[in-house]
């Protein structure tokens, strides 16, 4: 049973980005430093035009070299088929016992539609619909065995108990899918979903069926009324708003040091962090998302500030240098809050949904009782 969630501890996440690393070990020191800080879960990003290797084939790498951390990998719904992404990121929650999610990003170029010559490239709305479905058919097919369907009989000879496992029969607008999946249900019964929710098509998909929603925002009011509209689209969709945790999303560059923030980075809002105890100064926009320059100890202030203020959940944060920041923000940012009280020392759990505090999903075929 996990934890209620309060406004008492925060949430961080970390991305394990790196450029030129085509060697799946060069993760594992980085995702072992932030899982020492305790952190929630780290990502790593993929598209199909980046030159590397698959970021869920390397977290599966990561994965038995970590015990806690929650491993969250890219992985694209456009140009792929529904039935084997679903089949693995169950895969990864089984080889790391309960600690995968899974962030879902669509594909919107011409040139990547020609890697797969199966269609042309789709407007952004329609693709993050379908990525939507896409979404939706993965949970009924982590429910479509039960829990106890393996019996495991060596006297009779049964493997399974046909009678819980179900087919999904699922038709969405470009696919059909039929069911049950090949891999059993994942340990976390669904593996925590995480999207994106800064611009517009991807947010309704966040409210819909995300676990985690990552926004883009350069100050604390921003932050506010975009997790006021996905809290509020959540309850519209008919879920518990309160099952959804929203995180910003910040590029951070630790390499100041001790040095404060860069006062004013051309932001109105910076008068406003000042007020929120945000330290010297907040972030700015630029070309690759919202960006924090400056110490470890102004970021703990301001994020301190951000959370208390209810403006996130948390943050998921992107280091420019990754092995230098990380080091910073682990040994640095992580322990200031810690000392404070304001994020874990230990995981009370040993799954993502339990960093996360959210309920394991009960089974929609095992509770209505669904045709198999």
């Amino acid at each position: 049973m996990t934890a209620p969630h309060g406004r008492g501890l925060l949430h961080l996440a970390a991305a394990l980005d790196q450029q030129a690393a085509f060697d799946a070990a060069s993760y594992v020191g980085p995702a072992q430093l932030a899982e020492h800080g305790g952190l929630d879960f780290v990502t790593l990003g993929d598209t199909f035009t980046r030159p590397g290797p698959d970021a869920l084939a390397v977290l599966s790498r990561v994965a038995p070299a970590t015990r806690r951390i929650g491993l969250v990998p890219t992985v694209t719904t456009t140009h792929t088929e529904p039935f084997h992404v679903q089949a693995a990121v169950a895969t990864l929650d089984w080889v790391s016992r309960g600690r995968a999610g899974w962030q879902l990003d669509v594909s919107t170029t011409e040139g990547e539609a020609r890697l797969f010559g199966r269609r042309h490239a789709a407007p952004a709305d329609a693709l993050w619909r379908e990525a939507g479905e896409i979404a939706e058919v993965a949970a009924r097919l982590w429910d479509s065995w039960e829990d106890d369907a393996e019996i495991r009989d060596e006297a009779t000879g049964r493997f399974i108990d046909r009678d819980k496992l179900h087919h999904v029969d699922f038709r969405g607008a470009t696919f059909f899918v039929k069911g049950p999946s090949i891999v059993p249900r994942p340990p976390q019964g669904h593996p925590v979903r995480v999207v994106d929710a800064t611009e517009g098509p991807a947010r309704r998909v966040a409210a819909r069926y995300a676990d985690v929603a990552l926004v883009r925002v350069v100050g604390p009011a921003q932050a506010r009324a975009v997790r006021a509209e996905l809290r509020e689209a959540a309850a519209q969709f008919g879920r518990n708003p309160d099952t959804l945790r929203v995180l910003g999303s910040l590029v951070v560059d630790l390499g100041d040091g001790e040095c404060a923030a860069e006062p004013g980075w051309g932001s109105p809002l910076f008068e406003r962090s000042r007020e929120l105890g945000g330290g010297g100064g907040g972030p700015r926009q630029t070309a690759q998302g919202p960006l924090y320059r400056g110490g470890p100890v102004d970021l703990a202030e301001l994020i301190a500030a951000w959370h208390a203020s209810e403006a996130v959940d948390g943050f998921h944060l992107t280091p420019v240098e990754p092995h230098r920041d990380l080091e910073r923000l682990v040994n640095g940012t992580v322990a200031l809050l810690q000392h404070r009280g304001l994020f874990r020392t230990f995981y009370p759990g040993s799954t993502l949904r339990e960093h996360l505090g959210l309920a394991r999903p009960a089974n929609q075929y095992a509770v209505t009782g669904g045709a198999s």
